[in-house]
């Protein structure tokens, strides 16, 4: 039942895509910002309390809800599964920013390509080179697809195998969710945030996503040129500061045969002292930064094509496997 759940959740998701700033997000924001305005002091326990009530307790309803479900009712948990992967997992979250800056490149508006990529991230884009420019926009939208399908997608059939529906979906995205929206509350907006608590939540984040991430890096392997993929991986995966964003990059890297990595761009918020793009509207924010760069060719335009067919021939990949092994329970 997982593998339809995935695949009518995609395909609902493509025909109709959730607005950026959906209702959803607000709440799920506000659930985040009141769990840390009451219950966090700044101890080690406080920031165990917050990641609790936050990322497990939501997980935890869920699993129970859908085991009750369940019992009575195939039909409506998989019902149940799908609206829960039609809110955490999916490509149009994002898409639309990649598709827009790709679309503005083609036409030869580069300074609109750099507003968009600013608004996107948060990050001041005015003296990005060209190459830099598509550098940058390959590497979020990487990291994008990985955090919003590859991670949701194991962690959902991880906890699926054990009876526990969708419940391992969102336990990924609300620890994805929250480890950023510590960090971005405390360098971006100025709001004071505990350390324990940031550093709590980016742990555990990294714990969850040490598996998906080298998954994904895997897949990126396999449909694309899996010897440079290896070997880049191998190699230059410690040039990020962030381990699993380094293995999802540098093996992407090596598949595509891009020159991936380098410094990241400065923060416009935290430059011009922004606030008017708040975690809270819906927007992203990431900060990618490695000490040097991967082997390859500089990024060009044709490599933003060759990103997509990358992720959608490992989406196709997963969803193969996750079908075989489908069919093999249904056999025996």
């Amino acid at each position: 039942m997982s593998f339809f759940a995935v695949l009518f959740a995609l395909m609902i998701e493509q025909l109709k895509p959730l607005s950026p700033r959906n209702v959803f997000h607000h709440v799920l924001s506000g659930w985040v910002r009141w769990a840390g305005r009451n219950f966090d002091a700044g101890a080690d326990v406080h920031a165990r309390v917050v990641w609790a009530i936050t990322v497990v307790a939501p997980a935890a309803v869920l699993a129970v809800a859908y085991m009750v479900v369940n019992r009575y009712s195939t039909v409506l948990a998989l019902v149940l599964d799908v609206t829960v992967l039609y809110f955490t997992l999916g490509f149009r979250q994002f898409s639309h920013h990649f598709t827009d800056i790709r679309d503005a490149l083609e036409e030869g508006r580069e300074e609109r390509a750099r507003e968009l990529l600013a608004r996107w991230q948060h990050v001041d884009a005015t003296d990005l080179p060209r190459t830099e420019l598509l550098r940058h926009v390959l590497e979020y939208s990487l990291l994008a697809a990985h955090r919003h399908v590859f991670g949701v997608f194991f962690w959902f059939v991880a906890l699926s195998t054990l009876g526990l529906g969708p419940a391992g979906a969102v336990l990924y995205r609300m620890a994805e969710f929250t480890s950023r929206y510590w960090s971005y509350k405390s360098h971006v907006t100025g709001t004071q945030t505990h350390d324990r608590l940031m550093d709590f939540s980016t742990r555990l984040f990294g714990w969850l996503d040490h598996v998906p991430s080298r998954l994904t890096a895997f897949g990126f392997a396999v449909v694309g040129n899996f010897e440079d993929a290896v070997e880049t991986w191998r190699r230059h995966a410690t040039l990020w500061a962030r381990p699993n964003e380094g293995t999802i990059l540098a093996a992407a890297s090596g598949a595509l045969g891009v020159r991936l990595g380098g410094q990241a761009a400065p923060s416009v918020a935290e430059q011009q002292g922004d606030m008017s793009r708040t975690f809270s509207q819906g927007e992203d924010s990431e900060v990618i930064d490695a000490v040097g760069s991967t082997a390859g060719v500089a990024p060009q335009m044709a490599h933003l094509r060759s990103v997509v067919a990358l992720i959608w021939r490992s989406v196709v990949l997963w969803m193969m496997l996750l079908a075989l092994l489908s069919l093999a329970n249904l056999i025996g």
